[in-house]
């Protein structure tokens, strides 16, 4: 328990919002491994991490990679060890939300990415699958100009090399019939490397 609370008192003390949210992902993750449960982060914070910041989504989202469920209890039990307020499925922990969403989807044959914290590894959705979502979020079910400054952002990331993607995989994931996104990918794509030449 001394050592969930320095670790507390070491992320509450982090003024960098990116660096902050990493090192309670990498806390909540060794925590719920610890009883058994393994979690990825997706969604929004995945986009976050993997821009280095350029995206902030304000909350860290969760999905279980098992079919088992985390008994609410249990995920009551070990966020009251952090400190958390709320729940039962989202809590606020050291100024930030945490959010546990369910099983994890993933149609992609890309493995997550981890990444080393001082507290735990954090897994992430493959970057693959994170990018193919964003571009789908831009345009249905209505064109988003936010969600598609978000998918353009990690795009970038994408393109530049700091965050590299299997792009064999990415056009794989856009014909799926869940996303049927080639031409919006190949769009946007082009787009975010025009900027980036310029």
């Amino acid at each position: 328990m001394d050592a969930i609370q320095a670790a507390l008192k070491d992320i509450e003390a982090t003024d960098d919002l990116l660096e902050k949210g990493l090192k309670l992902a990498g806390l909540v993750t060794r925590l719920f491994a610890d009883a058994g449960s393994n979690l990825v982060v997706v969604g929004g914070s995945a986009v976050e991490f993997y821009t280095e910041g350029a995206y902030m989504s304000g909350d860290i989202d969760f999905c279980r990679r098992e079919l088992t469920r985390i008994p609410l209890r249990q995920a009551q039990d070990i966020m009251a060890s952090l400190g958390a307020t709320g729940g039962p499925r989202s809590w606020l922990v050291a100024g930030l939300y945490v959010d546990l969403l369910g099983f994890l989807e993933n149609e992609s044959v890309a493995p997550c990415r981890n990444i080393e914290t001082p507290f735990g590894t954090v897994s992430v959705l493959p970057p693959e699958t994170a990018l193919v979502e964003r571009v789908l979020l831009a345009f249905y079910p209505q064109p988003d100009a936010g969600a598609r400054d978000v998918a353009c952002k990690l795009l970038a990331a994408c393109i530049s090399g700091e965050t590299p993607v299997d792009w064999e995989e990415v056009n794989r994931l856009a014909a799926l019939p869940d996303f049927k996104v080639t031409s919006e990918l190949k769009e946007l794509r082009e787009e975010v490397q025009r900027e980036l030449t310029k």
